[in-house]
């Protein structure tokens, strides 16, 4: 369990509980509803290379899995059939994409990087992480760049040109008679030739005409998911709502939550796995108070333990570098448990890289973490009922 000192209202408070918060940014709101009902804390780090492998990742593990995480920069093949192909299957099994930039510049960089390019990661990531050691900037800089994203987003131009057709023999007021003359004879030549003339300017004139017409068309994207909570969510039914005991059927629940809201949002990167890294506690502390100055951008942060300290926090950890067993690699990497990171360090969701994507069934692996993960957390929610 958490030490006396982490020992904050979210630790016990269902993700149901948490999701209803009203001050928490509109995707916060979706991701905790999202793991309530489809009862998986787990987000999978889909580290390979190629669009074929990436997909078949998230078609094998995405019914087990809250959030896939990705590293765009290093599929080689990365294009519209990679963001196309996650947006399917991320709507279908009902997940977020998290592209793992670890964004770190001047403000003006970073915004191109988050925009433009090849990767264009704002299009397609409902959420993205940075850095704080190039200053607060970056978090303003990227809640800057993203809402711009809505507004193109929200708004359609199509513009359409036409040139006025060739004017007929029909349309142009010579009848035929004034062409063949009377019974007496032809008509007068230079007439004809002069009628001709005028007639020549005006279907120019006319055919020069040229229609422009260009329509903006404007929608209004949801800020909030939809529908609101179901009765299940509630706060006076969600007491024993870890332990899921009720009949509702989650599918309707996942029907019924719809689409994430495109508002995008950011985690701070407060502090790492790997072993001798250098983020000091004063930078996590850092990350932690800035974090609540843009509570409606920032849902929460890369860490090892839960950083909800004050009242009002509902930040969102997500811990990487879980395995079922303990120990580190020859890179650095240093794993925890899921009953370590989730029962003792507080955190909300774990991320799992190697153990899954190395297993010879992945599907199988993931549902093993999500057991896990899940019932680290029902514990925690448990033990900490039972001394209120």
């Amino acid at each position: 369990m958490p030490s006396t000192a982490q020992r904050h209202p979210t630790l016990f408070q269902s993700y149901a509980e948490r999701a209803e918060q009203p001050t928490n940014a509109p995707l916060a709101t979706y991701l905790l509803r999202l793991i309530h009902i489809k009862r998986t804390n787990l987000c999978v780090s889909a580290d390979v290379n190629t669009t074929t492998e990436l997909l078949r990742v998230a078609e094998e593990v995405g019914d087990h899995i809250c959030v896939l995480k990705t590293h765009a920069d290093i599929i080689d093949d990365f294009g519209d059939k990679t963001v196309r192909g996650l947006n399917e299957i991320s709507r279908r099994k009902k997940f977020l994409v998290f592209e793992d930039r670890k964004f770190g510049d001047i403000g003006s960089t970073l915004q191109q990087q988050y925009t433009r390019g090849p990767l264009a990661i704002v299009r397609w990531a409902s959420i993205v992480n940075a850095a704080l050691f190039p200053g607060p900037a970056v978090i303003t800089a990227l809640a800057e760049a993203a809402q711009k994203a809505i507004a193109a987003h929200n708004t359609s131009v199509s513009t359409s040109i036409s040139a006025s057709p060739a004017v007929s023999i029909v349309d142009s007021g010579v009848d035929d008679e004034s062409l063949a003359g009377d019974d007496d004879g032809p008509a007068n030549v230079s007439e004809i030739e002069e009628e001709d003339d005028d007639e020549d300017e005006r279907k120019s004139r006319k055919q020069s005409v040229v229609s422009v017409s260009t329509t903006i068309s404007t929608k209004t994207e949801a800020m909030s998911p939809q529908p609101p909570l179901r009765p299940s969510l509630s706060r006076e039914t969600t007491q024993e709502s870890s332990e899921s005991d009720d009949d509702s059927d989650p599918l309707a629940q996942l029907a019924e939550l719809g689409p994430p809201p495109f508002y995008r949002s950011l985690l701070l990167l407060a502090q790492m796995s790997s072993a001798d890294n250098l983020f000091t506690p004063e930078y996590t502390s850092a990350c932690v108070h800035h974090a609540r100055q843009n509570q409606n951008f920032v849902v929460g942060f890369i860490a090892q333990r839960s950083l909800n300290e004050k009242e009002g926090d509902n930040f969102i950890t997500m811990t990487p570098g879980v395995q079922l067993s303990a120990g580190g690699d020859a890179m650095g990497q240093q794993y925890n448990t899921p009953r370590k990171v989730i029962g003792d360090g507080g955190a909300d969701i774990i991320i799992v890289g190697r153990g899954i994507l190395k297993a010879e069934d992945r599907g199988k692996a993931a549902f093993e973490y999500r057991k896990q993960g899940w019932k680290a957390y029902d514990e925690r929610i448990r033990a900490g009922r039972k001394k209120r």
